[in-house]
């Protein structure tokens, strides 16, 4: 994904510098745009595309940013606190849409940003047009823990520490302990959103991997069963904890299908 020329710019949001991308041309503030928001360990350039390609096939303008201490953003504090998602929901996604003059978001979040953007259709349910949750977590399970820690074990070995160092720089360190000590703290094992998914009202689409490696199928079954709004799902076959990058092309066909079903297509479609 490109980050050159006017459409890359920053944002002040929760007190912090934020880097993000504009895709598609200026909209008015009523016309759903698409909001993408990353995994743990991600930036920009890790979607490969992805969002350039949904709003195309959309019609719709779109957003893609980098959270506190991810890409070329402001450098993440440590500890981070155990609700530092609800925080990214409630307070740092909030100046992001007002800063950009977006009124109606299609939110496409993937691992924590998929529980981010239920969080935040949770906190704000008549302000969201849709939600795209890809491999959300709702609540921490074994397989969780056991995901992370080979993660762990690779960061150690230096290949994975290289690969995240081309994409988040200098904050890959604070990064990457940010996410793992964060998440294999003996504090965060109960750590549960499911209580506030109630409150989704908007149509929300629940995705993730027959061979997801962080997380089982209850989480699909956790979120689809308590939201209050349409729960559409769709576990992709034979792929893991990246189904957008992994099944690509069927992701994109299903999540645009999806928008032009329950919000519309953009201008000139």
């Amino acid at each position: 994904m490109s980050d050159r020329g006017e459409n890359s710019f920053t944002i002040e949001a929760a007190g912090h510098r934020l880097r993000a991308l504009r895709i598609g041309e200026a909209a008015a503030p009523d016309v759903p745009r698409l909001v993408f928001l990353h995994e743990g360990l991600g930036s920009i350039g890790q979607w490969r595309g992805v969002p350039e390609d949904l709003c195309r096939l959309t019609g719709l303008p779109g957003l893609v940013y980098e959270r506190w201490g991810f890409g070329q953003s402001e450098k993440l504090k440590l500890p981070r606190p155990k609700d530092y998602m609800t925080r990214e929901a409630e307070q740092a996604l909030p100046d992001v849409l007002r800063a950009c003059a977006i009124q109606r978001p299609i939110l496409i979040g993937h691992s924590d940003g998929g529980s981010i953007a239920l969080l935040y259709a949770a906190a704000f349910p008549h302000a969201v047009a849709a939600c795209i949750s890809i491999a959300a977590h709702v609540f921490v399970e074994d397989e969780t823990i056991r995901g992370i820690r080979e993660v762990v074990a690779r960061w150690n070995r230096g290949d994975l520490k290289s690969r995240l160092a081309r994409y988040h720089g200098d904050n890959t360190d604070a990064m990457f302990r940010g996410w793992a000590e964060t998440w294999l703290r003996a504090d965060f094992r109960d750590w549960n959103i499911e209580a506030c998914l109630s409150r989704i009202l908007c149509p929300t689409l629940i995705v993730q991997g027959e061979k997801d490696e962080h997380a089982t199928l209850a989480q699909v079954d956790a979120i689809a069963s308590s939201v209050s709004g349409l729960a559409e799902t769709y576990v992709v076959p034979g792929v893991g904890h990246s189904p957008h990058l992994e099944a690509r092309e069927p992701m994109l066909t299903h999540m645009a299908a999806f928008i032009a079903t329950h919000v519309g297509a953009g201008p000139g479609n």
